[in-house]
């Protein structure tokens, strides 16, 4: 049984950012840290990867959908995403083994919440979309093939924190670390003591940005941070994206 969780989710290959929500005193308190998927498809893809190995057995890596295509770009393939396929080519064997082998969805038992699975889109599908909006009768398909006993559930995907309820199952998205939408930062979550509570740390902006330019080799690392680092989209604009996507 775990008894506090720090939750962490897209972080894109964003080093500075993840350093500084590493470096609260919360995430460093927890017990276990889960990073909800799309950990490297981004201008730092090994320096990140690198920097969440570090964190040894107290960090569990889910599989995004974006994991899985730099996996499939370093095997020879494409995504069709230009910073995705630049990173993809940057990761070590060790790095494409380990992003292969990670398992979606996840779940783990914690204090005051009993089973919690930890996704990336759905439980179903790391690529899905629910947002905090979507209708009931859509939950109800995504969450099908849950147990009873699955009552809470935390995803990531769409980089937009929430919390709400959806049927009396408990439904947490912990926002995004490295292409915030609506707020530029790290949006995390923490699960303590039966509580779910929306957290954000701050950055200096111009240094993460700066940092990102100086720490990449990828070719358009300026435009890239300064649109994703500076979170240049807001929530509404990534809703009107998405929505289409959850059969609205």
């Amino acid at each position: 049984m775990v008894m506090s969780i720090a939750v962490l989710s897209d972080i894109h290959g964003v080093l500075p950012v993840l350093d500084a929500v590493l470096a609260e005193p919360d995430v460093l308190a927890a017990e276990l840290v889960v990073v909800t998927g799309d950990h490297a498809a981004g201008p730092m893809p090994v320096e990140v990867l690198d920097r969440l190995v570090g964190l040894g057995e107290r960090c569990l890596l889910v599989r995004g959908n974006a994991d899985r295509e730099l996996v499939e770009v370093a095997r020879g393939g494409e995504s069709g995403i230009e910073v995705s396929d630049w990173a993809g080519g940057q990761l070590r064997p060790d790095q494409v083994e380990l992003l292969a082998g990670l398992p979606h969805p996840v779940r783990v038992e914690v204090d005051g919440f009993g089973t919690v699975v930890f996704c990336h889109g759905t439980p179903r599908d790391d690529d899905e979309v629910v947002l905090v909006d979507t209708r009931l009768s859509r939950w109800a398909e995504v969450f099908a093939g849950l147990s009873g006993s699955d009552r809470v559930v935390v995803c990531g995907h769409t980089h937009m924190p929430f919390v709400r309820l959806v049927d009396r199952r408990l439904v947490v998205n912990s926002g995004s670390i490295g292409m915030p939408y609506g707020r530029a930062g790290g949006s995390w979550a923490l699960l303590r003591d039966g509580q779910v509570e929306l957290r954000h740390t701050e950055v200096d902006l111009d240094a993460a940005v700066a940092a990102v330019v100086a720490g990449s080799a990828y070719p358009d690392r300026q435009a890239w941070a300064e649109e994703y680092v500076r979170s240049a989209n807001s929530d509404a604009d990534a809703l009107a994206a998405f929505g289409p996507r959850d059969g609205r």
